[in-house]
């Protein structure tokens, strides 16, 4: 199980790196670089409108991937993948800008990010469902929180990295070519990847299945979509909370308040460091007091932490942005600490892979794609403290905490300790 796990985790860190390298990159660079004819405002809408499609293409990489991996094994979902996500996260490196090649270089920017978004859309189930039915009933959450971590080891390397080179180079150097080489160091990253994953076995589940599922999507919509749209709902608060912290407030920092990139680099790394070292412990929760409350407090508490948050971004002092991120990142991780192992013990395993999948990339259009360019939009209209921004991500919050409060609880019960203690 630890070599398993660890084989999920560092796959879905090397992804979700690719991933959030294009976040970081849009709030910084791209919009002067292939939107140059728009106002700094508009430049930063459009930058965040080429991230949102990610997020648009995730859900059909997850049809796409779970229907493989639904009919012919979780294995061949990981290696597929990757691929995909390293190969066009490194031809993002590649493509000319504005000034070189016009129009065509925001359309391949478009692409590209539709691509990372398709492939990054398959590996969060196959990684996820080969860890979670390998894995002992009692200790799920534990063992599938593993591959939760990887999105925070993902952020913190991409991050580093930028960090690295804005500290060693100028702004014009970094314009120029610097913002390249994170997506050129995904090409290594992904074949690193791939020979930690070439060995895997194929999980035991779903070889016990006799009955494979025709078409996995037409059967998840037909019986399950209730609880399609419920998941979905639930897990947009989580994913606007985290693109909130780290690609809105990047933005909005640096333009609106004057913060360096450096600093705010800073900050948003120190609150992903308390999330990833704090997600073992609340899946471990999950599996004694069970996956829906821990999805309920997370929710609520996110409710009420929104106000406070963007009132001490607003500061532009350091230690208030951290604590503000933290408790924004608190409140996510009691969620998607579980979610790992709650989401596939909703769905029967003949179609886990393509509800389990699907479910949490639609959230992520719900929560992710919107919120950067919603919260930009936002704040632009506000004062200093963008209470907007507040309001729209409470909003939020609440519909997921209903969306948690329908769904069942679905923690193993330890049968034959219940029945020595009734004995």
């Amino acid at each position: 199980m630890l070599r398993l796990a660890a084989a999920s985790l560092a796959g879905t860190a090397i992804e979700f790196y690719d991933f959030f390298v294009y976040g970081t990159a849009a709030a910084l660079v791209l919009g002067p670089l292939f939107f140059p004819t728009f106002s700094p405002v508009a430049g930063t809408l459009a930058a965040f409108a080429t991230f949102g499609v990610g997020f648009v293409a995730r859900p059909l990489g997850s049809v796409l991937f779970g229907h493989i991996g639904d009919r012919h094994g979780r294995r061949p979902v990981l290696v597929a993948s990757l691929l995909l996500t390293g190969a066009s996260t490194v031809a993002v490196g590649c493509v000319p800008t504005y000034d070189t090649i016009g129009v065509a270089a925001p359309l391949l920017l478009l692409v590209l990010r539709f691509l990372q978004g398709l492939g990054l859309g398959g590996e969060w189930g196959g990684a996820v469902l080969l860890t979670v039915e390998h894995a002992p009933a009692e200790r799920r959450g534990l063992w599938s929180s593993f591959p939760q971590v990887g999105p925070a080891l993902g952020f913190l390397l991409a991050n580093g990295v930028v960090l690295g080179l804005s500290a060693t180079l100028s702004d014009a150097e970094f314009a120029a070519w610097g913002w390249r080489v994170p997506f050129w160091a995904a090409g290594v990253l992904a074949l690193l990847g791939l020979w930690l994953r070439s060995s895997l076995a194929e999980s035991p589940r779903f070889l016990e299945i006799d009955d494979h599922a025709r078409v996995p999507l037409a059967e998840v919509a037909r019986d399950h979509w209730r609880l399609l749209l419920l998941t979905a709902g639930g897990l947009s608060i989580g994913y606007a909370i985290f693109y909130a912290v780290t690609t809105w407030s990047l933005a909005y920092a640096t333009e609106r308040l004057g913060v360096s990139r450096s600093v705010m680099l800073t900050c948003i790394m120190g609150a992903v460091v308390v999330k990833g070292s704090l997600t073992p412990l609340m899946a471990l929760l999950g599996d004694r007091y069970g996956r829906r409350p821990l999805c309920l407090i997370g929710c609520a508490a996110a409710a009420l932490w929104m106000f406070p948050m963007v009132a001490l971004l607003a500061t532009g002092a350091p230690l208030p942005m951290f604590l503000g991120f933290v408790g924004a990142m608190l409140a996510f991780i009691t969620m998607f600490a579980v979610i790992a192992a709650y989401l596939p013990e909703l769905y029967e395993p003949r179609v886990r892979c393509t509800g389990a999948a699907v479910g949490y990339n639609l959230g992520g259009v719900l929560g992710g794609a919107l919120t950067p360019i919603v919260a930009t939009a936002l704040a632009e209209q506000g004062g200093r403290v963008p209470w907007g921004v507040a309001a729209y991500l409470t909003t939020i919050a609440l519909l997921s905490l209903g969306c948690f409060a329908l769904l069942p609880e679905t923690r193993p019960v330890r049968v034959a300790a219940a029945e020595a203690t009734a004995g």
